[in-house]
């Protein structure tokens, strides 16, 4: 539990100070509104770019590992989305970004430390293989359900042609796409070149978490309660139990199954809020969902460890 503990309490401090900054500190709200602008537009496809352009993927492609993880993340998805609109009476776009913090666990701020500290750093490969299509398989998916559900009375060829430009238009889909394609280009990076980026990604996750609070202390969250419950129920609960089935229904090996379902059963990740803020829709959902879903995991995630053995 300590190590738990030493993971998350560190997210939950840069969270309230970024809230006591604007509560305590009164400082201006726009701030924190520019500051995850930074995050979202700039600094995340950053860390995307360094994640994918260093990734040797090797022995921990196991493609029925991915199956069973993503499997999970799309029937999680459907439950986010379905329950948040016909459950909860929210609208349609609002649903997706419920469905998206449903489907998008914080794999990268928690499950990677979590993951090495129970079971070492040789079993962190199959965690960097689920994240290589983790960003790009929701974000994919979220923003074709939101144009969708944007799209009025539009044809299907208008439709599918504001997909595509919203993906190629999206900072994330930039980064994740960049790095594929340096990834596979083979060629060096300079070193002052790969300093500088290092720097930018850096701080991605502080800053977004930073500005997490800041906006979350602008936000009332009653009245959305039961809908985070839900949320976290699905995320916390739901999908590592999806994953975890089919882990041994696929037969996976220990080192895949406990990664995948590790994976799973983290908390929404700040990208939940990323996202929400991106279209202006659930805001106050998506940011109450992060804080109360990481909190929740401190119990959670040590039933999952427990189970996993």
């Amino acid at each position: 539990m300590s190590a738990l503990i030493e993971v998350i309490l560190p997210v939950f401090l840069v969270i309230g100070f970024g809230y006591g900054a604007n509560k305590l500190l009164k400082v201006d709200s726009a701030l924190f509104e520019y500051l995850m602008k930074y995050a979202q537009a700039f600094a995340f496809p950053v860390l995307l770019f360094r994640g994918i352009s260093r990734l040797h993927l090797g022995e921990t492609f196991d493609p029925m590992m991915l199956t069973a993880f993503y499997t999970g993340v799309t029937l999680s998805f459907v439950a986010g989305l379905l329950g948040a609109h016909y459950l909860f009476r929210r609208p349609w776009p609002d649903s997706v970004a419920v469905a998206f913090a449903t489907a998008f666990s914080n794999g990268g701020l928690l499950g990677l430390p979590i993951t090495e500290r129970a079971y070492g750093a040789d079993a962190l490969g199959y965690n960097f293989a689920i994240i290589a299509f983790h960003a790009p398989f929701v974000y994919m998916l979220s923003v074709t359900a939101m144009e969708i559900v944007r799209a009025g009375g539009r044809s299907a060829g208008a439709t599918m042609l504001s997909v595509a430009r919203s993906m190629i238009r999206n900072p994330f889909i930039i980064g994740i796409g960049s790095g594929a394609l340096f990834n596979a280009s083979g060629l060096p990076m300079p070193a002052p070149v790969a300093s500088t980026i290092d720097m930018v990604a850096a701080s991605a996750i502080p800053a977004a978490l930073f500005a997490l609070g800041g906006i979350l202390a602008a936000y009332r969250p009653e009245g959305d309660l039961k809908l985070v419950i839900w949320i976290s129920a699905i995320s916390l609960l739901f999908h590592p139990a999806v994953v975890w089935l089919l882990s041994h229904g696929f037969a996976l090996g220990t080192g895949p199954t406990r990664s995948a379902v590790l994976m799973a059963s983290m908390a929404p990740g700040v990208n939940a809020y990323v996202f929400a803020n991106m279209y202006g829709t659930a805001k106050r959902t998506a940011a109450t969902a992060v804080l109360v879903g990481t909190a929740a995991s401190i119990v959670t995630v040590w039933g999952w460890l427990w189970v996993l053995g």
